[in-house]
């Protein structure tokens, strides 16, 4: 069960109008591609994908999972929103509520095991040697779990284990950890105890597996172990982490490896022509995904399908999602552009100071320029730093000419 209905909300302008697990993600993936790869290279090919905010994006590109091989007549990949019921009608309000209104298509597989999956994180797990150590076990419940430094591990569900990593104790995000051992958001349950526990915790508001059903299980005597992962494991889910993510991709020797053979990650790709570099053209270690055509230089970024970067402009360390287009003798430094934007000629993106953002700091920092999809950048402006944009703006929205670092501009009808 992966549940992919997250909004994203500390991704700002990037989740306006998108779900956060189909941001684009490395030039030609969405961050969805990493737990459905997962899934077929692990061998688990019955796959409900648990949707909810703004989900047609995520639709279109999942479909019939054809480039997952999860295209079945019995299993693959089943999109999962929230339905009507015949008394009432409700949204998913929490990741074990959201699973629990999809009991009967659990049901309909006969499943001994259940897995249950967030899809927002950055990584390649083999879940079957997982679901091997949860056997050996004899496991009720396992969890996965990797140590984080001391300082982070607030922002996680920690867990406290014997010698044998059976959980003595689990925390959701406690102000003072036990230990450094973070929950992954990565779940195994034997199906008679998470039928159980769906079913007695079904009336709890904002019915949640971090800080519901763990508890549960753990307070029932259930057997509830770690399993101890130390690969790559990233949660992209604020601006910076994000953009670090993608900047990693392009390390002479990265610590996440897209090339290799024997664990492929695979997406929804469509036919493009392949990537064209002009004869001034510079590129100097980017990615740079098909149907890009490159006339100016392109330093440190990643580029995605079918980019434009016209004659004279210069980009480093940025990321430039699909089928923008930058006009001629632009300078973009260290900023992330979402998908079917046009940025206009002599625009420099990336100046100033690094002031912090005067409406959303948490969100829009580390001084990054931050641009929504389908937004429209006018010739001629200049943008700072910690800024956000969203929507087709003109000229008459630039004071001077000028987006201050700080500032945000967000056109009416859109949403930060």
């Amino acid at each position: 069960m992966l549940l992919a209905g997250g909004q994203g909300s500390r991704l700002g302008v990037l989740t306006a109008k998108v779900a956060k697990p189909a941001v684009s993600f490395g030039g030609k993936y969405r961050i969805i591609d990493f737990p459905l790869s997962n899934c077929i290279n692990s061998g688990v090919d019955t796959v409900g994908v648990l949707t909810q905010y703004q989900p047609l994006q995520l639709n279109t590109h999942i479909g019939i999972g054809i480039p997952w091989d999860l295209d079945r007549n019995v299993g693959g990949v089943t999109i999962l929103p929230p339905y009507e019921k015949s008394a009432n009608s409700e949204w998913y309000t929490g990741t074990a509520n959201a699973v629990y209104q999809n009991l009967e298509y659990m049901e309909s597989f006969h499943p001994d095991y259940v897995l249950i999956l967030s899809g927002d994180h950055i990584y390649k797990m083999d879940y079957e040697v997982m679901l091997t150590y949860h056997k050996a076990s004899k496991a009720d419940v396992t969890i996965a779990a990797m140590p984080v430094p001391a300082e982070e591990a607030h922002r996680f569900g920690i867990v406290v284990t014997d010698r044998e990593s059976r959980i003595e104790k689990f925390e959701e995000k406690p102000e003072e950890p036990s230990s450094n051992l973070a929950s992954m958001g990565i779940y195994i349950f034997s199906w008679p105890v998470l039928k159980d526990a769906l079913i007695r915790l079904s009336a709890q508001p904002n019915c949640d597996f971090g800080k519901h059903i763990i508890p549960y299980c753990h307070a029932n005597g259930q057997r509830l172990f770690a399993y101890e992962y130390n690969g790559y494991w990233k949660d992209v889910g604020t601006l910076s982490s994000y953009w670090e993510a993608n900047m990693g991709l392009i390390d002479i020797i990265p610590e996440f490896n897209l090339y290799e053979e024997f664990w492929k990650i695979y997406t929804n790709c469509r036919n493009l022509p392949p990537q064209y570099i002009a004869e001034d053209g510079v590129v100097e270690r980017c990615i740079i995904s098909n149907g890009s055509e490159v006339y100016g230089e392109v330093h440190s970024s990643v580029l995605g399908a079918g980019v434009v970067v016209g004659k004279g402009s210069v980009i480093r360390d940025s990321i430039i999602m699909r089928d923008v287009t930058i006009g001629e003798n632009c300078v973009i430094d260290k900023a992330i552009i979402a998908e079917n934007t046009k940025i206009g000629d002599h625009v420099v993106i990336g100046i100033g100071s690094d002031v912090p953002n005067r409406r959303k700091p948490q969100i829009y920092h580390g001084g990054l320029a931050a641009i929504g999809e389908n937004s429209v950048v006018p010739s001629g402006v200049q943008i700072g730093k910690n800024t956000a944009i969203s929507g087709i703006t003109a000229m008459a929205d630039y004071p001077d000419g000028i987006l201050e670092s700080g500032e945000t501009l967000i056109k009416a009808g859109d949403r930060i």
